[in-house]
């Protein structure tokens, strides 16, 4: 990348935060001669202050949604890669529903069809998030007692959560290497393995949950301990006199109080998980189709099989699964 380049980079980039700040500097004018000097309203400053944000998020994600929407019922692909315009009715690729019913009744790889993988994907998730929350919980319960060295152990367990995961991912991928990998070779100093993570089926999917488990509890350990630590001692110290076990006050006392920290931080996760690409697309490198879940799929039938009208059925399809699941 030579001087040139880097400076006609940073020209477009100047350029377009101009725009956006002259596009902010407009609205708010606008809403403020509306909202201040004729309506009157006392939300006027709250409107003002979301108006921005409300524009990005509608011209970032509506716009985009809705033309992929527009794609879902066309039959754009590779070879015929052209602008549909309005459901392609003027360049002749309108299909209408048949993209989204060949998401269920045709195989959506190679060999699998959606049901599989849907099936893959759902036990992919309840299985991370459930080891994201049990252990979370078990070291956010750990650091919130007093304890020597409680900073430099909170800093080490939220490490993997720190670095970039792309970097993770590659080195775990080494690691699960058959013949020099770190994982064999250190299992087989306790008389195990060596264990196929790659390229076996039932492993790599071990593999992939391992790696996700790694990568996810540090982000639950500092949520549940940010709830337990906003939990006042005056209600253990009650239940201590009543004779309350510490069995008793955990599902009694903590349970009950981290609930509404602990259930938008499943909702989350559990969103996280079944959107995450980056494991299962970097460590499962011989494209193992039992260890593909629903957003793997979806990046092969786009960019591999270069089907953009079943592509776009198929997001949208994931789309409606999580607004059902959130909503």
């Amino acid at each position: 990348m030579n001087l040139e380049s880097v400076t006609t980079a940073l020209g477009q980039v100047s350029l377009t935060l101009i725009v956006i700040a002259a596009i902010v500097v407009v609205l708010e004018g606008f809403l403020y001669l509306l909202l201040v000097k004729l309506v009157k309203t006392k939300y006027a400053v709250p409107i003002m202050l979301v108006a921005p944000a409300a524009l990005g998020l509608l011209v970032l994600i509506g716009y985009p949604l809705l033309w992929e929407l527009n794609v879902s019922f066309t039959n754009m692909s590779l070879r015929n890669f052209k602008n549909p315009g309005f459901l392609g009715l003027d360049q002749g690729m309108f299909v209408g529903f048949e993209n989204y019913i060949q998401v269920f009744t045709e195989p959506v790889l190679k060999l699998t069809g959606f049901w599989q993988i849907f099936a893959q994907t759902i036990l992919w998730t309840f299985i991370n998030v459930f080891f994201h929350v049990s252990l979370g919980m078990a070291l956010a319960l750990m650091l919130n007692r007093k304890m020597r060295g409680k900073g430099i152990y909170r800093a080490l367990i939220v490490l993997p959560w720190a670095i970039p995961q792309v970097i993770a991912l590659l080195v775990w991928r080494t690691e699960y290497n058959f013949e020099y990998g770190a994982v064999n070779q250190l299992l087989g100093m306790i008389g195990l393995g060596p264990y196929p993570w790659l390229s076996d089926p039932f492993w790599n999917f071990a593999a992939m949950v391992i790696t996700n488990v790694w990568l996810g509890v540090p982000f639950m350990m500092v949520i549940i301990l940010g709830g337990l630590q906003s939990i006042s001692n005056d209600f253990y110290e009650a239940a201590e006199i009543d004779g309350a076990s510490a069995r008793q006050a955990f599902r009694n006392i903590t349970l009950p109080l981290l609930r509404p920290v602990l259930t938008p931080a499943i909702i989350l996760g559990t969103v996280w998980t079944f959107n995450n690409i980056n494991v299962p697309f970097f460590i499962n490198q011989n494209e193992l189709e039992t260890s593909d879940i629903l957003v793997t799929a979806l990046f092969r039938q786009a960019f591999q099989y270069n089907r953009y009208g079943d592509a776009a059925a198929f997001a949208f399809v994931i789309f409606l699964l999580l607004l059902a699941f959130t909503v």
